[in-house]
């Protein structure tokens, strides 16, 4: 392990973006914007604002960095980002003033980033409250405490709200793009004073509503067609669970159709993103309320106590930027009402995970992480481990409702 050298340090105070890389930027996002046919609109009222701000994004795509950067030049950003992204490089990701997070734990490293950054640089940050790429093209679930690090941070807050950037490159399925418009809207949610008058449970409700979205609707309210002919391909990742004989993960699609290998179910996904039953007057024809209901059905199987899973793992280790993520391990996955239950071998010692329901609302779920096959992962004090599973086919969307749900049932509404 000393070949490796030392391990990813998340402590490590965030700086401010430098200035080769800010023209970098610059020059990038709106090339790539162009390219693209992305768009930003920007109120007057945010440019207007002196001093740093605290911007909240939703998150679909890579789009939304560019656009954002368009949005406030020539101001710059910091961001807050997943701690595997680092990968990449400290020299990159730290020099466009890039602060680590272990997605869905509650450390306090990196708000105190965050407030450093805000008060003592005095410079805008750049926040993703979801904390993973949208699903299904609706808004994920955020932070209970997002409120909070506002009240604290007292800076004005500054909302970017994206839409297309989804529909044109969807997590299921990022490839190809299906050429759609997209579109960023860049507006003050609260000011200072509003700030200061608020109660932190007032300000979470307000950014929760902020997110509200359904790009899918949009789509068809805007009468936006694609003519991607591969535009379903993938759809089975989240949508596993069939309609109409119940199964699970038998759901398969490619090209614009989507069926069930259980029963033949068939359905068309036509060039506004819409669901129609070919062989089958049985399911949904929008993706969201397909999406919302297997979560239901989830919710029924937690609030049952039926629900469990488990598998064998294969374990990769995010070790620093120089080496990134290194095979360590092999390992057993148990997830039930107890939370994550997590065995196995790694760096040829034993060793036991154990994530409570209560320690985690929600989980980073990848599929197919880095071509690697299908991940989660787990974030001790020290690392973050990426878990693959072996024989779970197609389950990560179950396992994130599964998460949300049992924290849900055992933890939220218990308070």
């Amino acid at each position: 392990m000393k070949r490796l050298g030392k391990r990813f340090d998340m402590n490590k105070k965030p700086i401010k973006p430098k200035w080769y890389l800010k023209i970098v930027e610059y020059v990038a996002a709106p090339f790539y914007l162009w390219l693209n046919k992305g768009k930003v609109k920007v109120e007057k009222q945010v440019k207007k604002i002196k001093g740093p701000y605290l911007i909240l994004a939703t998150h679909a795509s890579f789009m939304d960095f560019p656009q954002i950067v368009c949005g406030i030049m020539p101001r710059t950003t910091g961001w807050v980002m997943s701690v595997e992204e680092f990968r990449r490089g400290n020299w990159l990701m730290g020099g466009i003033g890039g602060m680590p997070k272990r997605k869905f734990t509650h450390d306090i490293v990196t708000a105190k980033h965050i407030l450093y950054y805000l008060k003592k640089l005095k410079h805008t940050c750049t926040i993703f409250p979801e904390a993973r790429f949208e699903l299904a093209g609706v808004n994920e679930r955020l932070d209970g405490a997002l409120g909070k690090l506002c009240k604290l941070a007292g800076v004005p807050v500054v909302m970017c709200k994206a839409y297309g950037n989804f529909i044109n490159s969807p997590q299921w399925s990022k490839h190809p793009y299906r050429k759609i418009r997209q579109e960023a809207h860049i507006y003050q949610l609260l000011s200072k004073e509003q700030l200061k008058e608020m109660s932190a449970e007032q300000i979470q409700e307000v950014i929760e509503k902020a997110f509200v979205k359904d790009e899918y609707k949009w789509q068809v309210d805007n009468n936006l067609h694609t003519k991607c002919k591969d535009r379903a391909d993938g759809l089975y990742r989240i949508l596993y669970k069939c309609p109409v004989c119940g199964k699970e993960f038998m759901m398969n699609s490619g090209g614009s159709e989507l069926w069930c290998e259980h029963c033949g179910a068939k359905w068309q996904m036509d060039t506004l993103s819409r669901l129609k039953g070919i062989n089958t007057d049985k399911g949904f024809s929008h993706i969201p309320d397909w999406y919302n209901w297997e979560r239901e059905e989830v919710r029924k199987e937690v609030q049952s106590n039926t629900y469990r899973f488990e598998d064998d793992i294969r374990i990769e280790d995010y070790y620093n930027s120089k080496i990134g993520c290194i095979p360590v391990g092999q390992g057993h996955v148990v997830h039930d009402k107890n939370g994550f239950t997590i065995t196995g071998v790694a760096n040829g010692e034993v060793f036991e995970i154990k994530k409570p329901v209560s320690s985690m609302y929600s989980v980073h779920i990848e599929y197919d992480f880095l071509g690697r096959g299908d991940a989660f992962d787990i974030a001790t004090e020290k690392t973050t481990y990426f878990m693959f599973l072996k024989n779970g086919k197609n389950y990560l969307t179950k396992m994130h409702f599964a998460t949300e749900e049992l924290y849900d049932f055992y933890v939220r509404d218990k308070k």
